[in-house]
């Protein structure tokens, strides 16, 4: 891994992003991989493969279908038998942990290669491949392959639905240009963002249920980097298992808005005088508030809000080794 090129990587994501749109204008990938008696999806992958998918699988059972997402280093895998579609997600296509899964994945579901990497040894161990399409990342650090993991599950939400990929197309087209808005206004923002989040002692990354991987991988972000302690919270669940360390730390919080639960949060973080830095929408208590064209769109949101953790981290990783 190298600073250098995971900010070139994340100065990549509106072209890369355009180009996945157009791709998903022509056709859905998933329509000629997913058979026809597919009743259930079990998603299996780690780290950011596998908090886009606890996302994605959610997604799907609020539509009625039975989903799931597992790590894939558990030994508790879904035995449910035909009519089961895998689906293994790994941007390098060679996580240990998730082709060991493919081989104890029951013989009579369908599995799934979900990869940046065409002809990688996950791709040999599927009976189908669906492409990222991220590009190589030459920082060594999954950005684009998140983003666009979670843009493909998307897709298959829409084919196993039988919904149009219209929508899903501006979503991605979308947050294109609010990657673009971001990446050129980052000396306008990312210099105040990057002081109140980056304190001595940890950040807190929070974000509603139905985007945790957004509080996942941006927390992955600062840990993976410039080596930071910080943590994916849950926006409910912070009130419940986080809220402690705001008494006795320098703790700082990025809340991605949209939580129902944010002003039980400010209940905590007001009083004790907690940095919070709000993305997205107003945040109760915040001390700042970072917002870009499209966030009034929870699908845009979640397309495009780890770039601001991603960006701080860079920056961050870059004047660690410069120094």
């Amino acid at each position: 891994m190298n600073p250098d090129g995971f900010a070139s990587d994340l100065a990549r994501k509106p072209d890369v992003l355009t180009d996945l749109a157009d791709a998903l204008a022509q056709r859905n990938p998933w329509a000629h991989v997913v058979p026809g008696d597919t009743s259930r999806v079990v998603f299996l992958g780690m780290g950011s493969s596998a908090y886009a998918a606890g996302v994605a699988a959610a997604r799907l059972r609020a539509r009625g279908i039975c989903a799931v997402s597992e790590i894939a280093s558990s030994q508790l895998l879904p035995h449910w038998g035909p009519g089961t579609l895998v689906v293994a997600t790994s941007a390098s296509g060679g996580s240990v942990e998730t082709l060991d899964a493919l081989g104890r994945v029951e013989d009579s579901a369908y599995t799934v290669a979900l990869t940046n990497t065409p002809g990688s040894a996950i791709t040999a161990a599927c009976e189908a491949t669906v492409e990222l399409l991220a590009e190589p990342e030459v920082g060594g650090v999954a950005c684009r392959s998140y983003q666009h993991t979670l843009a493909l599950l998307m897709a298959l939400e829409c084919h196993l639905t039988g919904t149009p990929t219209d929508s899903l197309v501006e979503s991605v087209a979308a947050a294109a240009r609010a990657s673009d808005h971001l990446l050129r206004a980052e000396k306008d923002w990312l210099p105040e963002v990057s002081d109140l989040l980056l304190g001595r002692d940890e950040t807190h990354l929070v974000a509603p249920a139905h985007r945790l991987s957004s509080a996942q991988q941006g927390a992955l972000m600062f840990r993976e980097g410039p080596r930071r302690s910080a943590i994916g919270c849950e926006s409910g669940d912070w009130s419940h298992v986080d809220v402690y360390r705001t008494k006795n730390s320098d703790l700082r919080m990025l809340v991605f808005a949209g939580s129902a639960w944010e002003a039980q949060m400010a209940e905590w973080t007001g009083p004790r005088g907690t940095t919070v830095v709000g993305v997205g929408g107003e945040v109760p208590t915040a001390t700042a508030t970072l917002r870009y064209p499209g966030d009034d769109a929870d699908d845009v949101r979640l397309l495009t809000e780890t770039l601001i953790p991603e960006l701080v981290a860079a920056r961050d990783w870059q004047a660690a080794a410069a120094g």
